[in-house]
C-alpha cells in the first residue's frame, strides 16, 4: 500500500487537473487523491497532489504563493482571455505600431504590487451557486467582483516581439493565491488599447515546491511514484513545532495544549507527524488536523 504523502506532477497540456488525479488514483491504487489548485487544460506545470491522509495537507498549500511563466499576445482579446477562446477584437496594424516597449513596461509596473483584479469570466468562481465558466459557456453574461491580489514579480523575459498583427512577450509572474494570469494578460491589453490574451501558461512553483522536482506524468509507474512522506511534506509547507508525547496524547484526545503559534503549524513528536494546530488564544493551541498513527516516520 502506498504511504501517505505528496506527489509533485508536471501536468501536460490538454489534460484537466481531474484527469491527472484520476490517473494517479489508478497508479497509486487508492481513491484518496486530491490536488492543491487547479490548472486549466491549456496550462502545463506543477500540480501538487495529496495521497491518502496527506490530502489533509492540501488545505494549507492551496493558499501558497505561486510562480508562472507565460506568453502574452497583445493585439487581440478573446472570450476566455487565452488562445482557446473566440476572438472578441483585433487591433489594427496602426494601433499596434503605436505601442512601444516602454508603454508595455509602464503598464506592467502598474499591474504589479498590491492590486485589485477582476477574475477571468471563465474562472471556477461560483456565481449564484454555479461556476462562472459554466454560465459563460451557456451564453450568459457574468459580472465578477474585483479582489485583492499581490503581484510580487511581473518581469519580461527576453525581447518583446513586434509584428504587424501582434506583440508577443514572455513573462514570469510571482503572485498570491487567487491571481489569474489570464486576467493580467487581458488587463495589459486593455490598458494599451489593443487587447491581450495568453497563448502559453506554465506553473513552476507552489509555495516551497518547484517544477524541477515534479514527475513527468508519461513516465509515472505505480511502483516508482516519488511520494514525499507526509512529515517531510508538512515541513516543506508549514512551520513546525516539536511536542512531547503527553501533548500528542492530549491532541489525539481532542484536548488543547500549551504553546503559541502565529500561523497554522505542523506538530511532530519523535519524527512522527501528529497534526496541524493553530492558536486557541492566550498560550493554548488547538488541533486543526490530526493524522493517524500510521503516518510514516522519517
Amino acid at each position: 500500500m502506498i504511504s501517505p504523502g505528496l506527489l509533485l506532477v508536471d501536468k501536460p497540456a490538454g489534460m484537466t487537473s481531474h484527469d491527472v488525479v484520476a490517473k494517479v488514483r489508478k497508479l497509486a491504487g487508492t481513491r484518496k487523491v486530491g490536488h492543491a489548485g487547479t490548472l486549466d487544460p491549456m496550462a502545463t506545470g506543477l500540480l501538487v497532489l495529496g495521497i491518502e491522509s496527506a490530502t489533509k495537507l492540501l488545505t494549507f498549500i492551496v493558499g501558497a504563493a505561486k510562480t508562472y511563466e507565460a506568453t502574452i499576445r497583445l493585439g487581440s482579446a478573446t472570450v476566455t482571455d487565452d488562445r482557446e477562446g473566440d476572438v472578441l477584437s483585433q487591433a489594427t496594424r496602426e494601433q499596434l505600431a503605436t505601442v512601444s516597449d516602454a508603454d508595455i513596461l509602464k503598464v506592467i509596473a502598474a499591474l504589479s504590487g498590491d492590486i485589485q483584479q477582476v477574475p477571468s469570466q471563465v474562472s471556477a468562481i461560483k456565481v449564484d451557486g454555479e461556476r462562472a465558466y459554466a454560465k459563460v459557456r451557456a451564453g450568459e453574461e457574468v459580472e465578477l467582483k474585483a479582489r485583492a491580489v499581490t503581484i510580487a514579480k511581473f518581469d519580461v523575459l527576453g525581447a518583446i516581439k513586434h509584428s504587424e498583427t501582434s506583440i508577443d512577450l514572455e513573462v514570469v509572474v510571482d503572485c498570491s493565491s487567487g491571481t489569474y494570469i489570464r486576467a493580467l494578460a487581458r488587463d495589459l491589453g486593455v490598458a494599451l488599447g489593443v487587447g491581450g490574451h495568453l497563448t502559453e501558461l506554465r506553473r513552476t512553483r507552489v509555495g516551497g515546491f518547484e517544477i524541477e522536482d515534479a514527475l513527468k506524468l508519461a513516465e509515472a509507474q505505480s511502483e516508482q511514484l516519488p511520494v514525499i512522506p507526509a512529515i517531510e511534506a508538512a515541513r516543506a509547507c508549514l512551520p513546525v513545532l516539536e511536542i512531547t508525547e503527553a501533548d500528542e496524547i492530549a491532541l489525539r484526545q481532542g484536548k488543547r495544549i500549551k504553546g503559541q503559534v502565529a500561523l497554522p503549524t505542523a506538530v511532530t513528536c519523535e519524527k512522527r507527524l501528529v497534526g496541524v494546530v493553530e492558536s486557541a488564544g492566550g498560550e493554548q493551541l488547538k488541533s486543526l488536523v490530526i493524522f493517524s498513527d500510521e503516518v510514516s516516520s522519517v
